[in-house]
Order: C-alpha cells, then structure tokens, then sequence
C-alpha cells in the first residue's frame, strides 16, 4: 500500500495525461448501462401493449361473436313473424277469396313475393356456417338481407291485393266469388250439421272452378275438419259436430 501511494504520488501528474480517456470510458460504461435499462424498460413495454392488445382483441371477438347471435336473432325472429303473416293468408280460404292476388303467381308482385321467401329459406344459416369465424359473419349478413326483401315484398304484395281485392274479376265472376266465400263460411261453422258443412264446401269448390286455386294448405285444414265433424267423436259410430276447440 505505502508503495502504491508513493506511485501515485510520485506520478499525480499522470491524471493530467489518462484524465480524459478514464472520463470518456467511464461515460461510455455509464450510457452503455443506461442504454440497457432502456432496452429493457422497451422491451417489458412492448410485451405489456402486446398482452393488452391480445386481451382486447379477445373481448372483441367475443363481443362481436355475441353481437352476431343477436343479430341472426332478430333475423330468425322477423323471417318467422312474415312466415306467420302469409301462412294466416294461406290457411284462411276466406280471406284469400278477398284478396285473390296473393296466390295468383301470374302476378309480377306475387311471384316476386314468392321468389323472395324461398330465397330467404335458403339462405338461413347452417351450423357448419356459423362455426366458421369468417363465414359467419357473411352468412348472417346475407341472410339478414333476403329477410328483409321478403318481408317488403310480402307488404307491398299485400297491400296490392287489398287495393284491388276482387276488381280484376268480371261482374259474373265476382258474384261466383261472394258466394263460395259465403259458402266457405258455412263449411267451417261449427254450429252447422257435418252434412251442410260439407256440401257447402263442394259447391264452394265448384264456384270456384276456374277461378282461383285455393292454396293446399288451407283446403287441407279445412278437408281434415270437415272429416273430422262427419265422422265423430272416437268410439262414437254417429256422426257428430266438431267440438269448438278442434280444428
């Protein structure tokens, strides 16, 4: 120790010479050091923002995921509601002697109707559709859209054939048409004996002949009925009207 002291102090001047250089390196060690706290307070930053970004990509995807449902919700349930709309047309022969248009597929209106409600049909989302992320999307929006199409056309149809109601028809024609609607109402009142209920609906159909072609799903409803009422309660061999609940 006594030699190192004596080494330094024999040649102090020395720090005049390396001062410089024992600065400069003791600088350089310092910001190499800062540089590296910095890289590392970087590097942590950057995996923070990463994680972040990932969770909230996550929870977009799941919101948008919910949303997606809801969404083919609505759609399910506005299809199901115009579905609803022309199936009471369909299985009310009456009504449909009113407004006759509305089966009448020679009609621009009509037929596009129809074209828009297979349309929707078959454009209804499958399973295998909606477990896929990127077709699910494209599969609702599609469907979305035929929907809304149908639903538009069934009104504008609609409101077309209650506008012109019978006026498409000659005056002879019109007369057949009141008299198989009145008909139809005594084939479907229950109050009446199954014998009168079927042989109004008979004459129904023959002034219609010609006509109008009643749609097979309300003829069905109203056939069923009317066998119904003629052939009687079970284990009963009479014939006997149709209680007021059975259809």
């Amino acid at each position: 120790m006594d030699a190192l002291l004596g080494f330094i102090g024999s040649y102090w001047w020395l720090v005049f010479v390396f001062g410089g250089s024992i600065g400069g390196a003791v600088r350089a060690v310092t910001a190499w050091n800062e540089r590296r706290s910095e890289r590392r307070l970087e590097k942590f930053r950057l995996k923070q923002e990463a994680r972040i970004a990932a969770a909230e990509a996550t929870g977009r995807g799941r919101i948008d995921a919910e949303a997606l449902r809801r969404d083919l919700a609505r759609c399910t349930a506005e299809h199901r509601a115009a579905d609803d709309r022309w199936f009471a047309y369909e299985t009310d022969l009456a009504t449909v002697i009113d407004y006759p248009m509305l089966i009448d597929m020679r009609e621009p209106l009509t037929a596009e109707f129809h074209r828009a409600r297979t349309r929707a049909e078959l454009l209804r989302p499958t399973d295998d559709e909606l477990s896929a992320d990127a077709a699910a999307a494209d599969a609702v929006a599609a469907y979305r859209d035929a929907v809304h199409e149908y639903r538009a056309a069934l009104e504008v149809a609609e409101a077309e054939a209650r506008r012109r109601r019978r006026g498409d028809f000659a005056p002879a024609e019109r007369e057949r048409l009141a008299r198989a609607r009145r008909l139809l109402d005594l084939a479907s009142d229950d109050g009446a004996s199954p014998e009168e209920r079927q042989a109004a609906y008979a004459r129904a159909r023959r002034e219609l002949d010609g006509l109008i072609d009643l749609p097979a799903a309300g003829t069905a409803a109203l056939e069923h009925r009317l066998r119904s009422a003629l052939e009687g309660p079970p284990g009963n061999d009479s014939p006997a009207d149709d209680s007021p609940g059975q259809i």
